[in-house]
C-alpha cells in the first residue's frame, strides 16, 4: 500500500499500530496515543482479562524480574498511580542492596546507599500496566492476531500497515514492532527490498532454573531478598525475591556446563553448591509451590537497524526486537521505559502526518537508550570463558579490572556505592564512575583480594565463618 493508496483509507491518517503487548509495546502505545487519535495494540497471544496469567509468548516471565528505579520513575510518569496499584496487589518496592543479603563477586554488601527496585511477577506487572494503558479510549487491543508481514510501497520507501494470517490488512500511518526476541522484522523488511541488519551477538551461555516457594515463618528474618553472585572461575549464582501472592521466587543462575538443573534434587543441590549456604538454608525446608522451569535464551543481541543504508518511513523497531540483553542484569524493562521516553520526546509537537518521515531519526535515538545497558551486559559477560562473540579489546579489559575494584569499594564505601548503583539502575551516566575524584578514590583505596573467599553470611547477619562450596 503506497501513500497514494492510503488516501483511500482515511481512517489510517490518524492511526498507529503497535505490534506486541509486552512492556515495550504497551509503553509505546501509551506514548503514540498522545499524537494519534487511534492506536491499535496487536498481540499474537490471547491475553488474560480477569487476572494475571502466564502466556506462551513471554516464556521468561517465570523467572526473576527487576524493574530498576529509573524504570519505575518513567513508567509512573506515563501512567500516574501505576506503582501504587502494583504495590496494592502485592508487589514490593525495596532498597537494593539494603533490603537484601547480597554477595557480590568481591564480598557481601554492607548497608550502603543503593537504588530502589520494584519486584513483582512479570504476569502481574504486564497485566497491571496493560490495564492502565487500556484506560485510554484511543488505544484498542487486538489479541490472538499473529502478524505475517508489513504493508508498504513497492519500492520499500514506506510502511503503511500490517498483514494478518487469514485476515484483511490493517492500514496505519505509523507502525512500531515491539514483538521482542522473536521479532520477524528482518524478514518483513527483506520482503520490502531491504538488506538484513548487521547483528552483534554475545552469548555467555547463561541458563536459568526457577521455582516458587512458600515463605517460611521466621520472626528473626531481617532481609527481604537475597542475591548470591557467581564468579568467572565458578559461574554459579542465585537470586531469591519476594513476589505477589506471598511467595518467594528463586532463580538459579549458571553459565555453560554450570547451567542449573530443573529436577527437585538437582535444584536443591545446585543451591547447596553456591559460594554461601545462605540461600540454601533459606529454602531447604521451604514448601515448593511449583516445579522448576528452565530458560536458556539469554544471549545479548543487537540488530543494528540504526546502521542500515535505507530505512522505510513510518516504521520503528523498539525493545528486545532491536536490542536484547542477558537478563541477569535486570535491564530489559527499564530500557523499554527509556526507549518510550525517547519516543515521547521525539514525537512531541509533530502532527501524525509528519511522523513517518521522522522514523529513521526515531529509530536511531530510541535504540541509543540501550547503549549503557549493552555496555554493562557485554563487558561483564566477556569475563566468562564460555562467552561466544567478539573478544574483549584492550579498553574493555582495562575497564573490567577497574570495575572489579569499584565493586570492592561499593561493598562498603557509601561514596562508591551510590555512584555504582546510580549507573546500574540506569539513573546516572557511567561517567559518574569515571570522574577524576571517583577514579582516584577507587584506585588509591580499594584493591582486589589476592585470595578471595566467601563467608557463610554477611557480618551484620551472623558471625562470619569460612564456607567451602560443595560442587
Amino acid at each position: 500500500m503506497s501513500d497514494d493508496d492510503m488516501d483511500n483509507h482515511p481512517e489510517a491518517h490518524d492511526h498507529a499500530v503497535v505490534l506486541g503487548a509486552g512492556v515495550a509495546g504497551l509503553l509505546a502505545a501509551r506514548v503514540l496515543a498522545e499524537r494519534f487519535g487511534r492506536v491499535t495494540l496487536v498481540e499474537r497471544d490471547e491475553l488474560p482479562q480477569d487476572a494475571p496469567a502466564f502466556r506462551p509468548g513471554l516464556p521468561q516471565s517465570r523467572h526473576a524480574h527487576v524493574l530498576w528505579s529509573r524504570g519505575v520513575e518513567l513508567i509512573e510518569d506515563l501512567l500516574p498511580g501505576v506503582t501504587e496499584r502494583l504495590l496494592a496487589d502485592g508487589a514490593f518496592l525495596l532498597d537494593s542492596p539494603g533490603d537484601f543479603l547480597w554477595l557480590s563477586p568481591a564480598d557481601w554488601f554492607h548497608r550502603v546507599p543503593g537504588a530502589k527496585v520494584l519486584l513483582a511477577s512479570r504476569e502481574l506487572l504486564d497485566w497491571t500496566v496493560r490495564r492502565e494503558v487500556l484506560r485510554d479510549e484511543r488505544i484498542r487491543l487486538r489479541s490472538g492476531s499473529p502478524v505475517t508481514g508489513l504493508v508498504g510501497a513497492p519500492d520499500g520507501r514506506s510502511v503503511t500497515g500490517v498483514e494478518f494470517r487469514g485476515g484483511d490488512p490493517l492500514a496505519a500511518r505509523f507502525v512500531v514492532d515491539a514483538t521482542g526476541r522473536t521479532s520477524k522484522a528482518p524478514a518483513w523488511l527483506a520482503a520490502l527490498g531491504h538488506a538484513a541488519p548487521q547483528v552483534t551477538r554475545y552469548d555467555s551461555r547463561l541458563g536459568y532454573s526457577s521455582r516458587y516457594f512458600e515463605v517460611p515463618e521466621d520472626p528473626a528474618r531481617r532481609w527481604h531478598g537475597m542475591y548470591v553472585q557467581g564468579r568467572p572461575e565458578v559461574p554459579r549464582g542465585a537470586v531469591l525475591v519476594p513476589q505477589d501472592g506471598g511467595r518467594w521466587l528463586v532463580t538459579l543462575i549458571g553459565n555453560g556446563e554450570h547451567a542449573p538443573p530443573t529436577d527437585d534434587d538437582g535444584f536443591l543441590g545446585f543451591a547447596r553448591s553456591l559460594r554461601s549456604p545462605a540461600l540454601y538454608d533459606a529454602i531447604r525446608e521451604a514448601v515448593p509451590l511449583s516445579s522448576a522451569t528452565g530458560f536458556r535464551s539469554t544471549a545479548n543481541e543487537w540488530r543494528h537497524y540504526e546502521r542500515m543504508d535505507r530505512w522505510p518511513a513510518g516504521f520503528v523497531v523498539l525493545g528486545d526486537a532491536a536490542c536484547r540483553f542477558n537478563p541477569v542484569y535486570g535491564h530489559g524493562m527499564t530500557v523499554a521505559a527509556l526507549a518510550a521516553d525517547v519516543l515521547r520526546k521525539e514525537i512531541r509537537g509533530l502532527a501524525p502526518r509528519d511522523l513517518p518521515a521522522a522514523a529513521r531519526r526515531i529509530q536511531r535515538r530510541t535504540v541509543a537508550a540501550a547503549e549503557v545497558a549493552w555496555q554493562i551486559a557485554t563487558s561483564e559477560d566477556l569475563r566468562y570463558a564460555e562467552t561466544e562473540g567478539p573478544p574483549a579489546d584492550r579498553a574493555t579489559r582495562i575497564l573490567q579490572r577497574y570495575m572489579s575494584r569499584v565493586m570492592v569499594g561499593a561493598n562498603t564505601d557509601p561514596a562508591v556505592s551510590s555512584r555504582f548503583f546510580g549507573v546500574l539502575s540506569l539513573s546516572t551516566s557511567p561517567n559518574a564512575l569515571l570522574s577524576p575524584g571517583t577514579v582516584v578514590r577507587v584506585l588509591s583505596k580499594w584493591r582486589l583480594p589476592t585470595t578471595p573467599t566467601a563467608t557463610a553470611y554477611p557480618p551484620h547477619h551472623e558471625p562470619p565463618q569460612v564456607w567451602t562450596p560443595q560442587l
